[in-house]
């Protein structure tokens, strides 16, 4: 009998270590898929980059590639509107700013040429009607004979008209630069300092700035510097509606309106090529949308009148986002899922074009294979 007891006590002690053993393996394998993917991704995104995962709070992958690191500073080009966006939003909440706003009352310049109709809101989706002629690198190179930011938009205020205002969307950096000269506006504060005021120092992202070194006035539609290391601080406060380590920096009404869908797929008139097909919310791309079904409220009378049998309450059905990107020039891809609880950001070196979208949703579906669990998406 003891010879039996103790036989069994064998089989579980090796059972126990093999589970201690294959733990820490199958610990390290979790991100074996991601890592198969990025490397053969890596030739077409750039030798040098840096890739982060967080979930809530925590930072649950990280691998740097080349001769980059987390804590190198890089140019980040349109990934930089979902900083000014996110500037604004914390405005509206001080009661400085509000989104359905006409701009003119903020920028009367705007009123001498009868663009008395365009709010905060079409600024912040690329939906002014203003027409932007040139190409990108063309539109940069003509910045730099502007002095400040005022300036520049004061001369955005005199361009032709191609759309009503909402009619039409059209990608360019005219509406986040008019948003950034009213943040100037409202506070009496240049927009560098102000945004490292508002939302750079509370989140502790020091090696983040708007400082232009090439000449030319600030850029709030594509002139951040950043790291890797301070963008993940940005996108975790997303993750977590607005709040980091325990502070609200914007409001969790806010991150709602940024989540918003501002287009329709027939709106859109002119998108990168790594953005067809996406809709667009409020300084960054709709990867992914749901269908969300709310109660209409009817509006109170003085009389109470009595609902007939079945009377149910009315619903009306809108798209909201769930998945949010703001991907830049230089081949810098930030990203938040919201349903699946993570933020997704690949950092790079050098100038790749905003065209590796299609590599990036591959490496999604990689990473949404670790989330499944929180999957709201069809919901």
């Amino acid at each position: 009998m003891s010879q039996k007891i103790l036989l069994n006590c064998l089989k579980s002690t090796v059972i126990a270590v093999f589970l201690l053993i294959l733990q820490p393996l199958n610990a390290q394998n979790k991100w074996a898929d991601l890592d198969d993917i990025l490397q053969q991704k890596q030739q077409l995104l750039g030798k040098d980059l840096v890739m982060m995962v967080a979930n809530k709070d925590t930072i649950v992958y990280k691998k740097e590639l080349g001769d980059f690191k987390s804590k190198t500073p890089a140019p980040i080009a349109s990934a930089s509107k979902w900083f000014t966006a996110a500037l604004v939003m914390i405005l509206v909440d001080e009661g400085k700013i509000s989104l359905d706003d006409n701009i003119v009352n903020y920028l009367p310049e705007f009123g001498k040429y009868f663009k008395n109709y365009i709010t905060v809101r079409h600024c912040l989706s690329h939906m002014t009607g203003i027409k932007e002629e040139g190409n990108v690198i063309k539109n940069l190179l003509q910045r730099k004979k502007y002095e400040s930011l005022e300036e520049e938009v004061n001369v955005i205020a005199s361009k032709e008209i191609q759309a009503p205002p909402g009619t039409e969307f059209r990608y360019s950096g005219y509406g986040l630069n008019i948003a950034g000269r009213i943040c100037e506006v409202v506070t009496k504060k240049k927009f560098d300092q102000l945004i490292k005021l508002k939302l750079f120092a509370p989140l502790a992202m020091r090696s983040s700035n708007f400082s232009e070194i090439n000449m030319g006035p600030v850029n709030p539609s594509g002139g951040a510097k950043s790291t890797a290391e301070d963008y993940m601080k940005f996108l975790i406060m997303l993750l977590n509606r607005g709040n980091y380590k325990g502070k609200q920096i914007i409001s969790e009404a806010s991150i709602d309106e940024m989540m918003k869908i501002n287009t329709k797929a027939e709106q859109i008139k002119y998108a990168p090529k790594a953005a067809t097909g996406f809709n667009y919310a409020s300084g960054s791309w709709v990867i992914e949308e749901k269908t969300e079904a709310k109660e209409i409220q009817k509006p109170k009378t003085s009389i109470t009148p009595v609902s007939p049998p079945g009377d149910d309450p009315v619903f009306k059905t809108a798209n909201i986002a769930t998945a949010l990107a703001s991907p830049g020039l230089f081949g810098t891809w930030p990203m938040i899922d919201y349903c699946r609880g993570y933020a997704y950001l690949v950092f790079v070196k050098n100038l790749l074009g905003e065209e590796r979208a299609d590599a990036h949703l591959q490496i999604k579906e990689v990473v949404d294979e670790q989330f499944k669990k929180n999957d709201c998406s069809k919901e």
